[in-house]
């Protein structure tokens, strides 16, 4: 038995995790080593804290799997190719396996050419962005990585029906004596998933993260994914006042940078993510740098360590809670969820018993 506190959580160690997440995979009919790319980077999100996008994704997947708009057992393949840039069709299926050759292909062109951009597209959700940005840094290269998503949440400023979607966007840059700095983001207040962790839970929406249909603070999570319900997430910023614009702006950015060089539909469009059976068709985007284009080797690093340094001198407004930059506290809960495991509260496996259930697949949590 898995430790457990009062409110009914369990602490699984991350191997478990994975485990289980391979064994619904697998039962859903995907390839072996497909499975194993798949499981460890979901796993890696759950272990650095990201939990939106770690095992608990598997309900979506196994509502779009229902629907038929991914395909389990995908052809991918790189069908157009230069000496710097690379576009892959992911054949339909999750973006994780089709993710990790776009880095890694990125990787080696821009280590021959000094930089190198690959595009995805006809691809699913990919997990946590910041993943494939981490790989390319521990290549000694800087990464950058966009992503469209599933369907309209996010309201444009001055909006009042969603447009685009939580649009993140993923920078890391290497270091020397600190770790990478590392910028995951959606450009919305919060990701949907984390309205989804709520919902699963029974929790209020704090305010601010979301809107119903005439733009009052929405606070019942359970009805955001509710058919017709017209519920939106608001850009960073909030409110205009706020200057939400600049969440918005950020999120067509990486609309652009994901569906317009790819190929991949554009969010905006009639029928995204239904349109062809499969498929949801969505647009991922890859950018390798290596820093010694413009500086001798290691100077880069010494400038982020400097910087890293520097930011971590600031005052804070409280002594017990110090200044931090991009990735230490993924970092920190790394650390942590090594010791303790990784928390899976009592919804959420309640849903994976009901899914293990239905496809005769083992359930682990027990």
């Amino acid at each position: 038995m898995a430790a457990s506190d009062a409110s009914g959580i369990r602490w699984y160690p991350v191997e478990t995790i994975r485990a289980q997440i391979a064994a619904c995979l697998s039962t859903w009919g995907m390839p072996a080593d497909h499975v194993e790319t798949t499981s460890m980077v979901m796993a890696d999100a759950d272990e650095c804290g990201i939990d939106t996008h770690g095992i608990a994704t598997l309900t979506t997947y196994e509502s779009r799997i229902r629907e038929g708009i991914v395909t389990m057992n995908p052809t991918i393949e790189v069908v157009k190719e230069t000496a710097l840039s690379a576009l892959i069709d992911a054949g339909g299926g999750l973006g994780y396996v089709p993710s990790v050759l776009a880095s890694n292909l990125a990787i080696t062109k821009a280590k021959q050419l000094g930089m190198a951009a690959v595009s995805v597209r006809n691809s699913n959700h990919f997990g946590a962005t910041g993943y494939y940005t981490r790989l390319i840094a521990r290549a000694g290269l800087i990464g950058l990585a966009t992503t469209n998503c599933s369907g309209p949440r996010m309201a444009p400023t001055f909006g009042a029906e969603a447009k685009l979607s939580t649009n993140p966007l993923a920078f890391t840059a290497p270091a020397h004596k600190h770790p990478p700095f590392n910028l995951d983001m959606a450009t919305t207040t919060v990701a949907s998933g984390k309205i989804r962790l709520h919902a699963n839970e029974g929790t209020e929406l704090p305010i601010g993260w979301a809107n119903d249909h005439a733009g009052r603070p929405l606070r019942d999570a359970s009805t955001f994914f509710e058919p017709g319900t017209q519920a939106t997430l608001t850009p960073i910023g909030g409110t205009p006042a706020g200057a939400s614009y600049k969440g918005y702006g950020l999120g067509a950015m990486v609309e652009i940078l994901s569906a317009g060089l790819s190929g991949a539909s554009l969010v905006t469009s009639e029928g995204h993510g239904y349109k062809t059976p499969g498929t949801m068709n969505l647009g991922h985007f890859f950018l390798a740098l290596d820093p010694a284009l413009f500086r001798p080797r290691g100077e880069f690093e010494e400038t982020v360590d400097e910087l890293i340094d520097h930011l971590h001198s600031t005052r804070p407004v409280s002594p017990g809670q110090p200044v931090l930059v991009a990735g230490e506290p993924e970092d920190k809960i790394r650390a942590e969820r090594k010791k303790t495991g990784i928390p899976v509260p009592p919804g959420l496996r309640s849903k994976l018993r009901e899914i293990t259930n239905r496809y005769q697949a083992p359930f682990l949590y027990d």
